[in-house]
């Protein structure tokens, strides 16, 4: 009996997890990216009827083709999906796909599914106890065992559902928009390439979480293939961004060599340069990064992606006080853009020049100011009010820092570090105040794990 339950548990626990979607680890911040993003998506978020201010897409740094919706107004999208897509269409008809999950409220409702695959197996875990109990052990496991594939095809159901529901819900964003359906159409076709290669030829979806590609392609291409838009090709300014966010990525993400043998020294492309520029810098070869840097400075000189690009090349070469001109004017460029503002206070910091800690003081704040979920941006701050000092105010930011980073002890040594000399009730206090009631929360449940 002991051992039953036993198994009977670890089946459970395996339908919650397959119920919580697994968060990848590394996330990549880059203000180019991010603004492409939500220029690709603007016009589906307003279509799905909600605000473009509130709804996010976050890169992880992963091979794998895959985008997903964890809670809240945030899609989380591989970079992988995006060195695979053809096209800035396709990555738009996966973002209409999961705004579907957002708009249909399918993580909040994923629990429902679990709930009801649970509730079948504890009936069936009952119902083949008893049957053990009176001495048919055969029959009892028979029960548990039609029991087990019955929660698990619901549970599988479920989750099929939703995939349709979000399928359905991205060709109406996508026709709303204007913007064509066929890289959606296409992208299936990717994955359907990709299922044939990976040798899965099934013939239905029963066991399966979503919808075969081959199913969804030929639903989708009836919904969106008449629509004005089909035909509409995508803003020429949009599609070369992506092929430039495209190569950069491959860039940042892929091993140098392989970089290098894609985008081979005789291509001149702006992707391939910047591409490149990237390799050549992961694998310390700064004047070789910066000579692609400088073509494609040629080619626009106030392209404040490319400035960001020789400032970082050139700060983590060792060299800050040349990065300061270049990031400086690709702050200005952007608008203060608070990523690239974090980089300059960086290097404003990184010379070692007392002289710039009032400089990189403000543009830290100013950076902070507008995304307040930056480590590093805190962790630059820290370093100044250290250096100045200020004992209280740098364990302040260090608790900022650590309490974004997960690790609620450190977080919480801070915290108390900070409220034990900034003075009772001011700004500072009353969020050391914030940090320390949340960070000892956490470190408790850390503890009792």
């Amino acid at each position: 009996m002991t051992r039953l339950f036993r198994l009977v548990l670890a089946l459970m626990l395996s339908v919650a997890v397959m119920a919580r979607p697994a968060l990848a680890q590394s996330i990549v911040r880059d203000a180019e990216t991010e603004a492409l993003m939500l220029d690709m998506s603007r016009d589906l978020i307003i279509a799905a009827g909600l605000q473009p201010r509130n709804v996010q897409i976050v890169m992880i740094l992963d091979g794998s083709i895959n985008a997903f919706v964890a809670g809240g107004q945030i899609v989380y999208m591989h970079s992988g999906l995006i060195t695979s897509a053809d096209n800035a269409n396709q990555v738009q008809g996966v973002i209409a796909h999961e705004i579907g999950h957002i708009e249909g409220g399918h993580v909040v409702r994923f629990s429902e599914g679990a709930k009801a695959a649970t509730g079948i197996m504890l009936l069936s875990l009952l119902l083949g106890a008893a049957a053990i109990a009176a001495g048919a052990g055969e029959a009892g496991a028979g029960i548990f065992a039609a029991g087990q594939q019955a929660a698990m095809g619901k549970f599988l159901a479920f989750t099929r559902t939703q995939e349709s529901s979000a399928d359905a819900a991205a060709a109406r964003y996508l026709n709303a928009a204007g913007v064509s359906g066929r890289g959606l159409i296409d992208f299936f076709k990717k994955l359907q390439n990709q299922e044939y290669r990976l040798g899965i030829q099934a013939t239905d979806s029963y066991d399966r979480t979503h919808p075969l590609s081959r199913e969804r392609v030929t639903v989708l291409t009836d919904v969106l293939k008449g629509a004005p838009a089909w035909d509409k090709p995508t803003d020429p300014a949009i599609e070369a961004r992506f092929q430039r966010i495209k190569a950069k990525l491959k860039g940042y993400a892929l091993d140098p060599p392989q970089v290098l043998r894609e985008y081979p020294e005789t291509d001149r492309s702006i992707p391939a340069r910047y591409a490149r520029a990237y390799a050549w810098h992961r694998s310390a070869y700064p004047e070789q990064a910066l000579a692609e840097i400088d073509a494609l400075l040629a080619t626009a000189p106030h392209d404040p992606y490319f400035l960001e690009l020789k400032g970082q090349v050139l700060l983590e070469s060792g060299r800050p006080r040349e990065a300061l001109p270049a990031l400086r004017e690709a702050v200005q460029l952007t608008q203060f853009n608070p990523l690239i503002a974090s980089m300059f206070g960086h290097a404003l910091v990184a010379t070692e020049d007392d002289g710039n800690h009032p400089e990189a003081e403000r543009v830290l704040r100013a950076a902070l100011a507008k995304d307040k979920d930056n480590p590093f941006a805190w962790y630059q701050l820290g370093v100044i009010y250290g250096q100045r000092g200020d004992v209280a105010r740098a364990a302040l930011a260090s608790a900022e820092r650590f309490n974004l980073e997960g690790q609620p002890r450190l977080a919480l040594m801070s915290a108390r570090t900070a409220l034990a000399g900034i003075p009772q009730g001011s700004p500072d206090y009353l969020r050391a105040q914030d940090i320390e009631m949340v960070a000892r929360t956490a470190a408790e449940q850390e503890k009792r794990r």
